[in-house]
């Protein structure tokens, strides 16, 4: 093994050294000399890093490219933080264990604004200067990608570049861009400029922001002729002809998801009116099914693995569902090859197949009702009716199911009390059913309801993206009315209610919208001592508060305020394909409780029709 970057006293000092050495199975190593040095970071610790299935795209497809070697780097967690600040140890790449910091770029994937202090952590600990304005030329190009890039802007002085849509198309030719502007003599200013004519690559330092004395945004506008007013996702249209890694990296430790994940396609047809995923990741796309089964045979033998999941927003969706599973349970029974199914609507057809491929013994069946009202599910597009939920739970009872999971939303526009006590009074009913159907005689144990709340934060590019959001009192209020609800319900004992904590939502609701001027606020809150905010043991509130404090930034401007149709947002400079009318027209529906069709049901003219595949264009 070469030599690893940490020494062995310190290696041994700190929790899970596993997570810093490399070298796993699948990992790819190459000759550095004459190749473009890419260093892959998702910004959290290892084991959620290594399972995430877009930096496990991204490193296949970078690393088959000849001139191109990719690596990967992840968050430290705590413990060696304060080492490697103490001591001055640069953070280092797992593959090369050389410094971050001699890498051409550094790609950050942002999929939660609760990791934008993490960021800070790589840049800090790499010794790459924070804000992209004081990089010099021997400093990587810093770019970024996956979902918060929706919205960029809170980060956006951070990143010399963004990367806006589907990862698996312009890579190339910025690359080719880069190897060009190298070979001329480098300068990154003008290999920036010239980046952002590139589909989809966004710079911002190429725009600059105008406001009005209120606060909002005046206008949002380029600084050169010959870079684009909007920025266009990009999209990849055949799921199937696309890449896909069939070796991905196996950590020597367990990850959060240990398990080969088949992606069975991309998007969505629901249209939840909360769901930004929903939105963006327009239009639905499926993989064709006998590649998925080709997938699965080489996955399977080149990883080890003893799990399949199937990954997508809403597998229920996929139309080839049921014959790729019976492919899996008879291409692997003799291999006891575990079926994963996350994202499954509540429906006997769904239940069939996840009888087909769990032990019920060992299994919960997890329903998302989203709403305890019918009323508030019309208002948020969630295409459930109660009959369909107590239906679902019914099948799932006589199926030999005893444990159920509930998932609600708390804070959503249009919500009365009578709502929240909804969700107590379906839980109750749900429980009830179990003891109403299921013969005292035949069952094995009492049957457990676990109801969630998380509480509702408006996102980009989905209908509630002008909405207001609630404080951090309102929404303890509204998870006591619950809380209260189910203690008055008859079958309490069999429930149980958990709801998320109230000022991590109103954080991450303040760097869903916020603009530029939050980057000073997210740099003074990890100057203070935020990181890993996404995690109950080391989030702190104080840091934060201090840093809006200091900043002179009243967080409520940014989340507790709803906006007018008119006003400039933050993201309004990126084309996603989805109209902004359409989004209004939804956000009328929802104030008339009025439900959209699905897009198999029928076309509501959104406008991602422009990428020519998918949904929009089934026969």
């Amino acid at each position: 093994m070469d030599k690893l970057a940490l020494e062995n006293r310190i290696l041994m000092s700190v929790d899970k050294p596993a997570r810093y050495i490399g070298h796993e199975v699948n990992a790819v190593y190459k000759d550095p000399e004459g190749r473009i040095r890419f260093c892959m970071c998702f910004p959290d610790i290892y084991e959620i890093g290594m399972s995430h299935l877009g930096i496990q795209i991204l490193y296949d497809m970078l690393n088959s490219f000849d001139d191109v070697w990719c690596e990967r780097v992840y968050s430290v967690w705590t413990d060696l933080h304060k080492i490697m600040k103490d001591e001055h140890i640069p953070l280092f790449a797992l593959e090369s264990q050389e410094p971050v910091r001699s890498f051409d770029f550094l790609g950050i994937t942002l999929q939660y604004e609760m990791c934008y202090t993490n960021i800070l952590q790589i840049l800090d600990l790499s010794g790459i200067p924070i804000y992209s304005r004081d990089r010099s030329d021997d400093d990587p190009i810093v770019i970024c990608g996956g979902p918060c890039t929706y919205n960029p802007e809170p980060v956006a002085d951070f990143f010399d570049l963004v990367y806006i849509g589907e990862g698996e198309t312009s890579y190339r030719e910025l690359l080719d861009l880069y190897k060009e502007c190298r070979g001329q003599g480098f300068d990154r200013k003008s290999f920036i400029r010239k980046a952002a004519s590139i589909p989809g690559i966004y710079a911002p330092s190429c725009y600059e922001p105008e406001y009005n004395p209120d606060g909002t945004i005046k206008d949002f506008v380029p600084l050169y002729e010959d870079v684009p007013e909007k920025i266009e996702k990009q999209v990849v249209s055949e799921l199937s002809d696309t890449y896909y890694p069939l070796k991905p990296v196996v950590p020597y430790i367990k990850a959060t998801q240990d398990r080969v994940v088949l992606e069975i396609q991309r998007g969505c047809i629901r249209g939840c009116r909360f769901c930004q995923a929903g939105s963006v990741y327009r239009p639905l796309r499926e993989r064709d099914e006998k590649t998925l089964e080709r997938f699965a045979r080489e996955m399977i033998k080149n990883t080890g693995y003893e799990e399949i999941s199937l990954s997508s927003l809403s597998s229920s969706d996929y139309r080839e569902l049921g014959k790729l599973c019976d492919f899996l349970i008879r291409e692997f029974k003799d291999e006891h090859i575990n079926i994963s199914l996350p994202s499954l609507r509540v429906d006997a057809f769904s239940l069939d197949v996840m009888s087909a491929v769990q032990d019920i013994r060992k299994s919960v069946v997890t329903f998302a009702p989203e709403a305890g009202s019918q009323r508030m599910r019309n208002v948020i597009n969630k295409g459930l009716t109660k009959d369909d939920i107590l239906n679902g739970c019914l099948q799932a009872f006589l199926g030999g199911w005893t444990r159920v999971k509930l998932y609600f939303m708390l804070g959503l526009p249009y919500e009365t009390e009578e709502d929240m006590e909804g969700i107590a009074e379906l839980s109750n009913e749900i429980a009830k059913l179990y003891y109403d159907t299921i013969p005292k005689e035949e069952r094995q144990c009492k049957v457990s309801i676990v109801s969630s709340t998380s509480f509702f934060v408006p996102k980009p590019f989905t209908p509630f993206q002008w909405a207001k959001m609630d404080t951090m009192d309102e929404f303890r209020y509204k998870a006591h009315v619950v809380n209260e609800a189910m203690r008055r319900q008859l079958n309490y004992k069999s429930i149980r209610y958990n709801w998320h904590a109230a000022d991590v939502s109103v954080l991450e609701g303040v760097m869903a919208r916020g603009d530029r001027r939050l980057s000073s606020v997210i740099y003074r809150a990890y100057e203070n001592g935020a990181l890993f905010d996404a995690w109950t043991e080391t989030f702190s509130m104080e840091p934060w508060e201090l840093a809006f404090s200091r900043c002179g930034i009243d967080p409520k401007f940014y989340y507790n305020r709803e906006r007018p149709f008119d006003e400039v947002l933050p993201w309004d400079f990126i084309d996603t394909g989805v109209s902004k009318d359409f989004l209004i027209r939804e956000c009328k529906n929802a104030e008339k409780a009025a439900v959209t069709p699905n897009c198999r049901e029928k076309c509501s003219g959104c406008g991602a029709a422009k990428y020519t595949g998918g949904v929009c264009y089934e026969s």
